[in-house]
Parts: structure tokens; C-alpha cells; sequence
């Protein structure tokens, strides 16, 4: 039996109630596809930091490279500095385990959770590659003369030639295996601003050059505030995206919209080499923590993008099924507090049809 070291960390908020309903579903799974895993949990959260001042050191970045994925709920606690904790645990892992890829799949289960009249789930259906470690977030900056009237803040977006390529290259590589999957052909939309940010010309000629490795694939580009438009009144046209980490940022979240929204949105912060991350997108959500109302679709879903990561397939594929059944049949409305069911409930509905 395959057995995979998984790190689990709950986090803060609504954290720890949607990671439990994300571990109901992998018991399930555990119990009848033939493979392991060792949950191995970690405190690191804004309720840890209050407590002990801890945040994560290098000796456990360390630990985590020894794992096959991490789990992560959610980080952010109103008392604490904004930032510090997050800093420290995901920037941790994001920069440490070197996920240099974020991977947002945007898909449609059901009709009725789009805001977008008259488009289904044939139309909604993509994935965003954002480039993960570097651009505005590789925290090169800082602040002159702080709190005064002669205040300067800087900050600099750093691209470099290996990080670019690589995020295409993988962008490439998911539009060929999605176009064998669907037997249909594949396309990579590249999204930037190279017309007035003319850095981001190192993109344009790397998804040129790496773009003549795939012949069969179609290639297309946006600037930002165009594919922002055209994903909403064309969502259809797009099939991976591949983007800088700040823009990757932005459309990830209106793709998660008119996808029905963050409560069912999942993300994987991706290591193809290595250890990889994998969370739902809502954050840690505190004024809902313990009332055990909110979504944990995400969650599940973000299990199901780790199953199909480690190779589990069949595993994830039911996931999925299951989760379309539950929204199918029962769940109409992701809102916390308006899903006519409890999280567990929700959680237990999807165990059920698995």
C-alpha cells in the first residue's frame, strides 16, 4: 500500500473546520483505493503566534521538503499584525519548497452558482498558471522617511529569464496533457501588460520561443485588463492562462466568481520536483470560525487537486463527481450561513456519494 506523508495545518478562523471535512473525504478514500496517509499536523497560525511568538524557522521548512504535500486551511487572525504570520508560513513555504507555480483551476459545476447569464459549465472551464516566487511579491523593497509628509515607498518587480520560462513551459505542458484528456486541441493564452510595463517583454519573448516546442498547441496573449473583460463575457475562449505573480493574483480571484465563488475555489501551489501546497482560496474568514456554517468545498476540493497531483486519479476524479452531485442535488447557495446545511453536513454529503 502507497503511503504519503502529508502535513496538515489548519491554521486560523475557519481553517480547522473545512481541513476536517477535507480529511473526512481522504478517510473515505483511504479506506477503499488502496493507498495511505500520514497526517502529520502543524500549529503555525496566528492563535499559535499569539501564544508562543513562533514563527517558522528554517528547521521546519527543512521538515516540510521531506513531505509529499502539505494541506493548508487558511492563516490570518484578527490580533495579529496583518501579514506577519502569513509571511511566515506561506511565503515559507512558497519561497522554501520552491512552488513556483500557482495552479487555480476556474471550472463550472453547476449552472445555476455562475453570476454570468446564460454560460454553463461547457463555457467555464480553464486554468490560470501563475508564475509563483518572483515579480512584485519577491519582497524587494521598503519604506524612506516612514509616517512623515515626505514619505517614499518602493517596490521592484523582479522576472527573471529561468522563472519566466518555466512558469510557460508548464503552462504548455498542462494545455497538451488537458487537450489529450478532452481530445480536442489546447491553447495558452499568455496575460501581461508589455504594452505599458515593457520589463514583461521578457515574457512575450519567452512564450515565442518556448511556444515553437509546441506546435499543436494554439497560442494566444491578452494584456490583463482585456483578458479581465473577455473572462467575463467570453469565458469559453480560454483554456490555460499563464501570468506573473500579480496578475495571477487578480484574474485567479474573478475566475473564482464566475466559477460561483471562493467557497468552492481551490488552488495548488505547485513544485513539479518537489513538495507541493495545496489550499481553498477564502481565507481564514474569522467571524464564521466555530459556527460551523461555512463552505468546505474548497477544502475538499483543494484534496482533490492533491490527490490528483501524487497520481491518485481515480481517487480525485471521484471527488470531483461527488462534489458536482452535492451541488447537483443539494447545495445552491455557497454563502456561509446560506447553504441550507451545516459544514459538516456538507462534508458528510460528499463522503456519502463518494
Amino acid at each position: 500500500m502507497k503511503t504519503y506523508d502529508i502535513g496538515v495545518l489548519p491554521g486560523d478562523g475557519i481553517g480547522p473546520e473545512v481541513v476536517a471535512e477535507g480529511v473526512k473525504v481522504l478517510q473515505v478514500l483511504m479506506k477503499e483505493e488502496g493507498f495511505d496517509c500520514n497526517l502529520v499536523e502543524y500549529p503555525y497560525s496566528g492563535e499559535h503566534y499569539l501564544k508562543t511568538k513562533e514563527l517558522v524557522s528554517e528547521k521546519q521548512i527543512d521538515e516540510w521538503r521531506k513531505l509529499d504535500a502539505v494541506f493548508l486551511g487558511a492563516i490570518g487572525h484578527p490580533d495579529v499584525e496583518p501579514g506577519l504570520v502569513e509571511r511566515s508560513v506561506i511565503l515559507g513555504l512558497r519561497f522554501g519548497l520552491d512552488l513556483y507555480i500557482n495552479l487555480r483551476p476556474i471550472k463550472l459545476y453547476a449552472e445555476d452558482m455562475c453570476p454570468i447569464k446564460g454560460k454553463t459549465p461547457e463555457d467555464i472551464d480553464f486554468v490560470v498558471v501563475r508564475e509563483n516566487t518572483e515579480g512584485l511579491y519577491a519582497q524587494i523593497g521598503g519604506f524612506l522617511k516612514k509616517g512623515t509628509s515626505d514619505e517614499v515607498a518602493t517596490v521592484t518587480g523582479v522576472y527573471t529569464r529561468k522563472g519566466v520560462e518555466r512558469a510557460i513551459r508548464y503552462g504548455f505542458e498542462l494545455a497538451k496533457e488537458r487537450a489529450e484528456n478532452r481530445g480536442k486541441q489546447g491553447m495558452v493564452t499568455l496575460v501581461d501588460k508589455a504594452n505599458a510595463v515593457r520589463p514583461h517583454d521578457i515574457w512575450t519573448r519567452a512564450f515565442a520561443e518556448v511556444g515553437e516546442e509546441y506546435p499543436d498547441i494554439k497560442q494566444d496573449h491578452a494584456y490583463v485588463d482585456a483578458c479581465s473583460m473577455w473572462m467575463i463575457k467570453n469565458p469559453e475562449w480560454f483554456d490555460v492562462i499563464v501570468t506573473d505573480n500579480l496578475f495571477g493574483d487578480i484574474v485567479t480571484d474573478l475566475g473564482a466568481m464566475i466559477q460561483g465563488g471562493l467557497g468552492i475555489a481551490a488552488g495548488g501551489n505547485i513544485n513539479p520536483q518537489g513538495v507541493s501546497m495545496f489550499e481553498p482560496m477564502g481565507g481564514s474568514a474569522p467571524k464564521y470560525a466555530g459556527k460551523n456554517v461555512i463552505n468546505p468545498l474548497a477544502a475538499i476540493c483543494a484534496c482533490q487537486m492533491m490527490l490528483d497531483h501524487l497520481g491518485e486519479k481515480k481517487a480525485a476524479q471521484r471527488v470531483e463527481q461527488a462534489v458536482m452531485q452535492v451541488l447537483g442535488k443539494h447545495v445552491k447557495n455557497l454563502a456561509a450561513g446560506e447553504m441550507g446545511y451545516s459544514t459538516q453536513e456538507v462534508g458528510d454529503l460528499v463522503a456519502k456519494y463518494l
